[in-house]
């Protein structure tokens, strides 16, 4: 495979270029100082911006890495000149040379639409414009803390400390191997079929992680139910009085893994509504009383019962019916059913539904691939202060 990189003079390019070299790969690295590239990389071709669309003719895929970082101290138009009329000259110089595929290298910062940051807001600009470009594949990947075989400060520390530290840190904030992200390039077109890939370590194996997630669902569920279980009888007695049927809903739902287990709600719905999505039930069938509950996501405390016996989390994807099959595989395919579901997630406080399945699915593989301490704790309180209501009813 014959790659050309921009920018791999920065930290991501020093500990990329080496994997990608140790693997076979052709590499051609494009700088502002070739003399640089040389000295850090002498085993590899080297060029200049003006000389690389000759260079590169007929080479395989640009990683572009070249970019004005949050920490660069430029104001909001040199943020757009680098990191997006410079991209979109790059991109040109590539398809003009005949490359067929163009890697993107952004941050996860980019992808929080209220961070009107300059950087945040010229990188969301340049997928924008990217998606303009015609004769080649683009994929624009999203990296949350990159480390490689040296992270900084860290390794000065004895190992069993530095060990427990990253611990820590990748508990609270999400981070990648920059491994994975040579395995991405080095895996072709034949990677993902999506235009914006999002790659992470994922907290799969930090035990310092889920330990401190079930300690606070633990926390939460017993305070709830031990401080608030007046609430609990007051509002499964007034269901009771206000319409017929039983106070709490059971339904039947899909869990971690593709279990079903049985999930439970305080009922907002009137009797004999049929099983289906919400957004497949008409707003008739919703009660005066299940519309307050709803708003203000009270049906959902009876789950605190779900958390107990560790089928749900606070937070998570929301639990779908066995029968929204086109969901369950969506998700299945992106490696969600992996997760437990949660009470309330960062596709509901962004206002997803299940109505659409497909998006739904991306953002909970958003949610997998962010997954965090400190991301948990913003998704909470989101949904305290009124974010995340729950799936709308059909009109």
């Amino acid at each position: 495979m014959k790659i050309v990189v921009t920018g791999a003079s920065g930290f991501v390019g020093q500990s990329l270029v080496p994997l990608l070299a140790r693997a076979g790969a052709e590499l051609l690295l494009v700088g502002r100082d070739p003399a640089r590239l040389t000295e850090l990389f002498p085993n590899c071709e080297s060029c200049g911006y003006d000389g690389f669309e000759q260079r590169a003719q007929g080479w395989d895929q640009l990683i572009h890495l070249a970019v004005a970082n949050t920490n660069s101290g430029l104001g909001a138009d040199e943020f757009m000149r680098v990191n997006v009329d410079f991209l979109i000259e790059i991109a040109d110089k590539a398809r003009r040379a005949g490359i067929s595929r163009l890697v993107n290298v952004s941050s996860t910062h980019a992808l929080d639409e209220a961070n009107h940051a300059p950087y945040a807001l010229s990188k969301r600009e340049a997928v924008n414009r990217l998606a303009t470009i015609s004769g080649m594949t683009v994929t624009t990947v999203y990296l949350p803390l990159v480390y490689g075989e040296r992270f900084a400060r860290l390794n000065r520390l004895p190992r069993w400390l530095a060990r427990g530290l990253f611990a820590v840190v990748a508990a609270l904030r999400p981070v990648v191997h920059v491994e994975r992200l040579a395995e991405f390039i080095l895996s072709g077109s034949e990677s993902d079929p999506e235009s914006d890939v999002i790659l992470s370590d994922s907290q799969h194996g930090n035990y310092l992680f889920h330990t401190a997630k079930r300690a606070v669902d633990l926390g939460a569920a017993l305070g709830i139910l031990l401080l608030l279980w007046w609430a609990l009888v007051l509002i499964w007695a007034y269901i009771r009085l206000d319409s017929p049927g039983p106070g709490v809903f059971a339904q039947l739902r899909v869990g971690k893994n593709g279990r079903e287990f049985v999930c439970y709600k305080f009922r907002t719905m009137k009797l004999g509504t049929r099983q289906a999505g919400t957004h497949e039930v008409s707003a008739s069938a919703i009660t005066p009383f299940g519309r307050f509950l709803r708003a203000r996501k009270l049906d959902e405390l009876p789950q605190i019962w779900n958390i107990l016996r560790n089928e749900m989390s606070l937070i998570g994807p929301r639990p779908c019916l066995p029968t929204q099959t086109a969901l369950i595989a969506a998700r299945k395919r992106r490696g969600v059913l992996d997760l437990k579901p949660g009470v309330s997630g960062l596709a509901q406080i962004n206002g997803i539904d299940m109505s659409d399945p497909e998006r739904l699915a991306r953002w909970d593989a958003r949610y997998l691939a962010l997954q965090s301490l400190r991301l948990d704790l913003a998704i909470g309180m989101s949904t305290l202060t009124g974010r995340g209501q729950g799936d709308k009813v059909a009109e």
